[in-house]
């Protein structure tokens, strides 16, 4: 079995139910779980060696941690996260982190945003999550919170249309931008649905 990157996009990256897809679509003689023990030690190697930050992601946290307690909330596990946060020195700007290893459901069901939010001592109604691809998109919306979508290149082609907002790139995410995006998510949650503006 070989899958494209398109595949690997839509099926892992956005909608999160890649092993289940894979074994329905290639027949494969193993149950979904299986497939993702497989994966992740491939998975963890790639992590260690090419890992890169998202474009803006210190500025962008460095501007909002003067304003808000930010929150970390993944489907990754514990050991993935916690390499990627040493990595980069992000520690110091999460109030939580939320893993994979703090929740029943993945993404795209509420409960990491959900969890995140009980953290951070929060109603999700009060909270922007910050996603760039559908199934966070749409996890986010599940909670009930605002939700700015910054695609990357592997998710420009998602459905965003459930995001308060979509945006070019982290450099638009100012602690003015949040305000406005949650006053606009209060508004919404009273108003008949629309789509996502993109700024």
């Amino acid at each position: 079995m070989r899958v494209s990157l398109e595949e690997y996009a839509a099926h892992w990256i956005a909608a999160g139910r890649g092993p289940e897809y894979a074994v329905q679509t290639y027949a494969l003689p193993l149950a979904p779980s299986d497939l993702r023990a497989l994966k992740d030690p491939v998975y963890h190697e790639i992590l260690r060696e090419r890992v890169v930050l998202m474009d803006g992601v210190i500025p962008a946290l460095t501007r909002l941690q003067v304003r808000f307690p930010l929150a970390l909330a993944t489907n990754s596990n514990r050991q993935d996260t916690g390499f990627v946060i040493a990595r980069f020195g992000l520690g110091r700007f999460f109030a939580a982190v939320v893993t994979r290893d703090d929740y029943a459901r993945a993404k795209p069901e509420p409960d990491a945003f959900l969890t995140a939010a009980a953290r951070l001592r929060a109603e999700p109604a009060v909270c922007l999550v910050v996603e760039d691809a559908h199934k966070g998109v749409m996890a986010a919306h599940r909670a009930g919170a605002a939700v700015a979508a910054v695609p990357n290149r592997f998710t420009r082609d998602n459905d965003f249309s459930l995001a308060t907002a979509v945006l070019d790139g982290l450099h638009q995410l100012t602690a003015a931008l949040v305000d406005e995006l949650l006053a606009r998510h209060a508004q919404q949650r009273t108003a008949p649905a629309g789509g996502a503006l993109r700024r």
